[in-house]
């Protein structure tokens, strides 16, 4: 299957300011040096603790942050190789500017945690629905409003709730509103961070069967950001597990959470609670705390904390490798 988007050792580092004249300190490592391959059609889920740059993830590599390195190739059409090269220089987006990054909007869009932060008050829904027809372009007038009363069905939303404002509404309608106004456009790939994680639960489940049937009528690729692992292993075809700034395991969802390789992975899962009260898994407890993305540790970012580390664990970084057909991981374990 061909890809929809490829990141090449993508790089987001945030200044630390400080002093009379603001003068740089260091910078945030948030994101250091991550490559995936996101295929056409898929969920790729990207998990991992608060604070490990899921989020300053996702908001990159649909260039809603600027990257201070690496390459983001974008192909609606999803026509990327796992490799892209010279040949494929023209799918690069790192480096849009201008109109070309305004382009680029109506293809990728993003849906936010929570809803009401992301929704003018004072704006009806109809017009913030249609705000990114008028902005790109597409239509307006009877024509906007036509679009917006089919997407807003296509969401579970009625013409009733068009001129209504967005305090008039629950939490997990006002996510069905900002999922309308992000598909709006008929983009190709959307990044979902964190969108049911606001929401209780029963509304949560609806959601998700929302997101699998916009998927399958719309064509659409998913990057879904989320720290709720048993929703991630219920929607997600492939999974990332990222750990201060890089990705440090991706394999097929079933084969991941069946058999993690990564010790931090396998931390991670055993967090997991189990609906049965007769099942007890037994928890790993990582010593520390996460070490400052601003301040890494040399070698592998995990040796402080792994219970597993070897002597060459601190001054040899590990690379991504596939252990078994498309079970990556990188640590010196394998």
């Amino acid at each position: 299957m061909d890809n929809i988007l490829v990141t090449v050792n993508l790089k987001k580092y945030f200044p630390i300011r400080g002093g009379l004249f603001g003068t740089k300190k260091g910078e945030v490592k948030a994101v250091d040096g991550v490559n995936m391959a996101i295929r056409k059609g898929e969920t790729f889920g990207l998990v991992g603790e608060s604070g490990c740059g899921k989020t300053t993830c996702g908001k990159t590599v649909i260039r809603l942050l600027k990257p201070d390195g690496g390459q983001i190739f974008f192909d609606p059409k999803g026509g990327l190789p796992e490799n892209p090269g010279d040949n494929y220089r023209q799918f690069d987006i790192a480096r849009l500017r201008g109109k070309q990054l305004k382009g680029l909007r109506r293809h990728m869009q993003i849906v936010y945690q929570n809803p009401s932060t992301s929704l003018n008050p004072r704006m009806l829904v109809k017009d913030l629905v249609a705000e990114p027809l008028i902005v790109h372009k597409i239509c307006s007038g009877a024509e906007a409003e036509k679009r917006v009363l089919e997407i807003f069905e296509d969401v579970g939303l009625s013409s009733e709730h068009l001129r209504r404002y967005p305090h008039e509404f629950s939490g997990g309608q006002k996510q069905r509103i900002a999922v309308a106004r992000a598909l709006i456009t008929n983009p190709e790939f959307v990044v979902l961070d964190e969108p049911t994680s606001s929401v209780d639960v029963s509304v949560r489940a609806s959601l998700l069967q929302l997101f699998k049937e916009l998927q399958r009528k719309m064509g659409l690729t998913y990057l879904f950001i989320s720290h709720d692992l048993s929703v991630v292993q219920a929607l997600c075809d492939r999974v990332a597990v990222m750990y201060l700034g890089k990705i440090v395991e991706v394999a097929e969802s079933k084969e991941l959470f069946n058999n993690p390789l990564h010790p931090y992975t396998q931390a991670l899962f055993s967090a997991i609670p189990i609906p049965d009260p007769e099942i007890k898994r037994k928890r790993i407890i990582l010593k520390g705390e996460p070490p400052s993305p601003a301040k890494p540790p040399l070698g592998c970012k995990f040796h402080p904390r792994c219970p597993k580390a070897m002597e060459l664990c601190p001054t040899n970084e590990p690379s991504l490798k596939d252990t078994k057909r498309g079970h990556w991981v990188a640590c010196h374990l394998y």
